[in-house]
């Protein structure tokens, strides 16, 4: 029996060696939010939003989020009207009302994110039997966190390897394990036309939509970082404080011996 558990370790981890070795290295991007210091760029996350709302939003939910996180600080930051705004640009179910049923009305800040889909069988059915996965974690589902995201929206290509045989409703993507993936390329040059003129090339809208997905799945980064700097520093405050009073203490000590 111990021999049996022994091969089936072996196996399992030389199964997911290969499959992570199958993909290719994901790409590195010099986020604002990485190191000890960093922070989101505004600008780039409401730029994020617009991408996931004109391209991404069509498949994909956002089931943590309400359309208020978008005014808070930390995020976006959009203006409380900015905010009203967008969520008033969905329809939402609510009730039941005084005759006990339901009804549609325009979205509210408290509103979450409208989903694309009513239930997952019905998200399968439209998208061949694959899930689109909820965007409003993914970031931190996926080792590689935002390199890896950026790396699959820039993986695609309409060349795939001539021994890669790709089956029909099937993409190649360079940077996915088994260099496939069921998702078409969602983005092109020009899909969006930003509000602030940035031009919406490939890159710089994979960068703003994955900009946004960590923020999602982290919106209190910035504050976690500025507690973590502040405890940090009081502890070595501290430490100096209690090296030099156990000094102190000690040199009474020895000069009464």
């Amino acid at each position: 029996m111990k021999k049996i558990y022994i091969t089936l370790l072996v196996a399992f981890i030389c199964t997911n060696l290969h499959a992570a070795g199958d993909a290719t290295k994901p790409l590195k991007v010099d986020w604002s939010f990485n190191g000890f210091f960093g922070t989101f760029d505004r600008a780039q996350l409401q730029r994020g939003f617009q991408v996931y709302k004109e391209v991404c939003a069509s498949c994909h939910s956002m089931k943590h989020l309400s359309y208020r996180n978008l005014g808070e600080k930390g995020g976006p930051e959009f203006s409380d009207a900015e905010v009203k705004a967008i969520a008033a640009g969905y329809q939402v179910k609510d009730g039941p009302n005084e005759d006990g049923e339901m009804f549609d009305r325009s979205g509210l800040p408290k509103d979450k994110f409208k989903s694309p889909y009513p239930n997952e069988k019905a998200a399968r059915a439209v998208n061949g039997g694959a899930y689109p996965p909820d965007m409003s974690v993914l970031v931190k589902a996926r080792a590689g966190g935002p390199d890896y995201i950026y790396s699959i929206l820039m993986g695609y290509d309409e060349s795939p390897p001539a021994d890669l045989k790709i089956e029909e409703g099937v993409y190649y993507n360079k940077f996915m394990a088994g260099k496939k993936i069921r998702m078409p390329k969602p983005l092109n040059d020009g899909s969006v036309e930003y509000s602030d003129g940035t031009k919406a090339t490939v890159s710089q809208m994979s960068q703003d939509v994955t900009a946004f997905m960590t923020w999602a799945a982290e919106p209190h980064l910035e504050k976690r970082k500025r507690i973590g700097f502040k405890t940090i520093l009081y502890l070595l405050i501290f430490s100096i404080l209690v090296f030099f009073s156990m000094k102190k203490i000690w040199s009474r000590v020895e000069s009464k011996v």
